[in-house]
């Protein structure tokens, strides 16, 4: 089921809802588990024995881990392995192979396959579950049920953010739903509709138009058009994914960290990552780079784990090379940042230094670009090509290089707005003056009519599908 579906939006969520918060505090955990339940099998009823089984290998391994605490590397190695086990026999098994009869020119026969949603969410969900029993951070639950909450409460279970147990097991056990936390979360889950349905998707239809085309078809402009459409397309599909999970969780009670602050406002890649998908970048932090040594053991470790970490973001993001390039790029540049101790932050405000910022700025914009267009393209091949396209290398024909069949002027007027909206720009002003009555009701029937223009979006579009569902 879809956060941007009618299903969900004019009836799955109501229904709950008035079920939720008419029943008693103490039914609330098995009205959200048992909504989870349905929300997954919805579209993918013989997925959900894979979830299931997910909560029951983790569930004993932590109690298990507390029981035997002689045995507690083995099992937690034993639970890990089972867990990721499911991974990558689902998101990964046909690439090893297929990359094996690539390379030994062998002839092993690929399998039908088709992964899980949201597995790769929920796996690391269950490793941060296990592994914080393992280190003490927390208790094993023994309550299944309220484990089985955590691994598949509905807001977050398909893309995010990913919830540590450590930052969730005290709201699962006690939170409280009041009229204030309803509201925020109501209006966070209309500007993530929106965000989705006005930006996102009028930007992916114009990359669309362009990455379906050779690089040789078209000129560096349309080239740098369908980078920065893209660009704009994935971050307001995925923030606008993970604004309405943190709206729903505040409806129920919960509030998750936040997944975005503002990621194309960075001066260096290295504060990019520390603002984009930040939940998965803590994760990575704190279950990867930390336990290998993080900082800690010299220079030539600290690269070492740098380059291991963002290899498994690569590797994360999906079953692809362009997927693992990319990765590897990622932490290449962020190791060369650290090699040159480029500074992330501001500088005070002078002639000079407003240059600096700017350079910064301007060398962060063109490098995740750069390596969006890794990150979009079917291959390596069309991506080097595009990127070659970008800056005037290659020979292009001028057929498909008028820049009006790609954009239109309502294309152009949502290109605006989705660039000032990636800055903190509006925020700050709407956050200035939003104790003012008369602004708290021009942006909250602002919100209404963002709503009625979603829904008319969705009802005349037939699947609206959010990017990192692939993932």
């Amino acid at each position: 089921m879809l956060f941007s579906s009618m299903t969900f939006i004019y009836m799955f969520l109501p229904i709950l809802c008035l079920i939720y918060f008419l029943s008693k505090k103490e039914f609330h955990n098995t009205i959200l588990l048992i909504a989870s339940l349905i929300f997954y099998a919805w579209g993918e009823p013989k997925y959900l024995a894979i979830m299931l089984l997910t909560i029951i290998i983790n569930y004993y391994g932590a109690i298990f881990i507390e029981k035997y605490p002689k045995y507690k590397k083995q099992i937690l190695t034993l639970t890990i392995i089972t867990n990721l086990g499911f991974l990558i026999y689902f998101k990964y098994f046909n690439f090893i192979f297929e990359t094996i009869n690539n390379v030994l020119n062998a002839h092993i026969d690929l399998l039908e396959i088709i992964m899980p949603l949201g597995i790769s969410f929920y796996t690391f969900q269950s490793i941060s579950y296990i592994v914080d029993v393992y280190r003490n951070e927390t208790k094993a639950q023994k309550d299944i049920y309220k484990l089985a909450l955590f691994i598949c409460l509905f807001p977050q279970l398909i893309a995010g953010p990913i919830v540590k147990y450590h930052d969730i097991n005290n709201q699962i056990e006690n939170r409280d739903v009041t009229f204030e936390k309803v509201s925020e979360g109501v209006k966070r889950f209309i500007v993530g509709l929106s965000k989705k349905m006005l930006i996102a998707n009028t930007m992916g239809a114009i990359a669309d138009k362009i990455f379906i085309l050779s690089p040789e078809n078209f000129n560096f402009i349309i080239a740098w058009l369908g980078a920065i459409s893209y660009s704009l397309q994935l971050y307001f599909d995925f923030s606008g994914y993970s604004d309405m999970a943190i709206g729903l969780g505040l409806m129920f009670g919960f509030r998750f960290k936040e997944n975005f602050n503002y990621p194309y406002i960075s001066k260096s890649l290295t504060e990019f990552w520390r603002r984009w998908h930040i939940s998965l970048s803590t994760w990575f932090k704190e279950y990867v780079y930390i336990p290998l040594g993080g900082n800690r053991k010299g220079e030539i470790k600290t690269i070492r784990n740098l380059a291991i970490v963002f290899l498994f973001t690569g590797i994360w993001h999906g079953a692809a090379w362009n997927f693992i390039f990319w990765g590897i790029l990622n932490g290449f540049i962020i190791i060369l940042e650290k090699l040159f101790k480029i500074n992330t932050k501001d500088v005070p405000l002078n002639k000079n230094n407003i240059v600096v910022n700017f350079i910064k700025h301007l060398y962060t914009i063109i490098s995740f670009l750069l390596l969006w267009v890794i990150f979009r393209s079917e291959n390596m091949t069309y991506a080097i090509k595009y990127i070659m396209n970008m800056f005037g290398l290659i020979k292009t024909n001028t057929i498909n290089s008028n820049i009006f069949n790609y954009i239109n002027n309502f294309d152009i007027f949502i290109l605006i707005i989705a660039i000032i909206s990636s800055t903190p720009l509006l925020m700050n002003k709407i956050q200035k003056y939003e104790n003012n009555k008369i602004v708290k009701c021009i942006l909250n029937l602002t919100l209404i009519i963002f709503l009625i223009l979603s829904t008319s979006k969705i009802a005349n579009s037939t699947y609206n599908p959010f990017i990192y569902f692939r993932f």
